[in-house]
């Protein structure tokens, strides 16, 4: 048994390493490019994973710029608006429902501003 697993134990450390010294590459699962096919945000270069309707295909997409609609932050991990680019917040009312159905939008604000327009 000793003699099996130092084998797959060294196939195993051999298909990480190159894995994990390239984080900056792109890769299968994660630092997706925008357009490409992806299942969470975490896979996405850019940070959000975005769905036209609730049957479409998701896939990575720029974070949402000053003046533009936005979701809040969401533990769901798949966008049907992106959230705001750093530095942004969405200025959004929350309800129990858009919650749950992954449906508050809102539009993306400088807090820096005064009033937040232009």
């Amino acid at each position: 048994m000793a003699n099996v697993l130092s084998p797959c134990l060294l196939l195993v450390l051999l298909l990480l390493v190159p894995a994990l010294s390239a984080p900056h590459e792109r890769g299968l699962i994660f630092n997706l490019d925008t357009g490409e096919l992806c299942l969470q945000s975490a896979q996405c270069k850019s940070g959000c994973c975005h769905r036209h309707s609730g049957l479409s295909l998701a896939r990575c997409a720029p974070k949402a710029a000053e003046f533009q609609k936005c979701s809040p932050k969401s533990l769901y991990g798949v966008y049907y608006e992106c959230p705001c680019e750093s530095g942004l917040n969405c200025d959004v009312d929350k309800t129990i429902v858009g919650s749950i159905t992954n449906s508050d939008f809102g539009i993306c604000k400088d807090p820096r501003s005064s009033n937040g327009s232009r």
